[in-house]
Parts: structure tokens; sequence; C-alpha cells
């Protein structure tokens, strides 16, 4: 299983700060600091950081330190309800028209996830996570599809992958992944989207968890 952009990690770490409320809205975030926090340079840094913008964690601001940004719960939720759509879609799609050849990748990058999974680690199923619904979305066989797909995974991959370090997530995320699979090799078109639409928003539910459990308490 492919390792981990930096960019991504970096990102991850900061989605973790903010949606747990370690950093605050309107907290500046310095990119030298940052790259000497990561021990990286600053271009995974900015990378990170636009990232993050796109999914409105992060404020970017000419000749300015970027800053933190208030989270919009209700975008995310609307942004969480198209993505959800958008991969069921795909799932849906991918039943009936996978190849031999996409549905062995996509089965032993399953199992290369599971490895991850057993051993807690969180930042290569993260990694992991990108391949495996983009597997599927290749597999949908539609290039326009797939390409709105991702410009809208885009937006949700800091949120996505934060809710990972959720207790117990990575066994449920891999045992929801394991029946959006069977269901794809079994052509079942109609329970891969069901279940691809359950995956979502069980994402969604616990970034939500997370999110409240963690809220300053007045």
């Amino acid at each position: 299983m492919q390792k981990p952009r930096l960019a991504d990690v970096i990102a991850f770490a900061l989605t973790d700060d903010i949606v747990s409320h370690r950093v605050a809205p309107g907290s500046a975030l310095d990119e030298e600091t940052l790259a000497k926090r990561f021990g990286a340079s600053r271009t995974p840094v900015r990378e990170a950081l636009r990232e993050l913008a796109a999914g409105g964690l992060v404020e970017l601001r000419p000749h300015r330190a970027p800053i933190v940004a208030t989270i919009d719960q209700r975008r995310v939720t609307e942004m969480f309800e198209v993505m959800a759509d958008l991969e069921a879609l795909c799932a849906a799609r991918a039943a009936v028209a996978i190849s031999a050849e996409q549905r062995l990748r996509l089965e032993a990058h399953h199992r290369d996830m599971g490895e991850a999974a057993r051993l807690g680690d969180v930042s290569s199923y993260r990694a992991g996570n990108v391949v495996f619904h983009g597997l599927i979305y290749d597999a949908a066989g539609n290039a326009y599809l797939r390409e709105i797909t991702l410009a809208t995974r885009t937006r949700l991959v800091p949120y996505r992958g934060a809710q990972l370090e959720a207790p117990q997530r990575l066994s449920a995320s891999y045992a929801e992944h394991e029946a959006i699979l069977k269901a794809i090799l079994r052509s079942d078109a109609s329970r891969a989207a069901t279940l691809m639409r359950r995956h979502l928003a069980s994402t969604q539910e616990t970034l939500t968890a997370l999110t409240s459990r963690a809220m300053p308490k007045n």
C-alpha cells in the first residue's frame, strides 16, 4: 500500500487540531512554524493549507498568514450529502461495469488495508482509503462522473481523514468497505449504492461526534 504524501499527513494533523478545537478559529497558521513542526519544507505545508482551504477549514489571505476558519457545519453537511449521492452512483455503476483486472486490484488493495486496520495504522489507512474509493470511481467507467466525484472529494478529504482518529473507527470503516466490495463483486448495484450511502453517513456521524465532544464547554 502506498505511503501517504507529506502534504496529506500535514493536512490530516491540522484538521484534527481544528475539529478538536485545539486550534481556535481565527488562529494564524505560520508556514515556517508548521514546516518546523512537521520537519518539512514549506512546499508540502502550502499544499496542505490549500487542501484545507478547499474544504473550508482555513482562510487563505494575500500577503498574510492563513487563519483557521470557523467551520460552517451546514456546508459540511451539504457536501457530505452530495458526496454520498456521487459515491453511491459510482458504486452502483462499478457493480455492473468493473473489469476483471479492476476486481483483482480492488480486492488486493482491500486486503492490504486490512493489515493497516489491524495494526491501528491510521496514517496508512487514510492513504489507502483514498485509493480504495478512487478504484471504485475508476471502475464506474464514466470519466465525467469520476471527475466531479474527485472534485467533491477533494473538499472533504481532511474531514474524512480526521474521523478515522475516532476509537474503533478503523475496524468499522474496514467492515463497511468489506460489505461494499462484496456487493460490487456480486454485481448488486442497488445494494452497493445503499451500502456506500451508509458508509458516508457513518463517516459524517463520526466526524460530528468528534467535533461535538471537543466543543468547549461554557
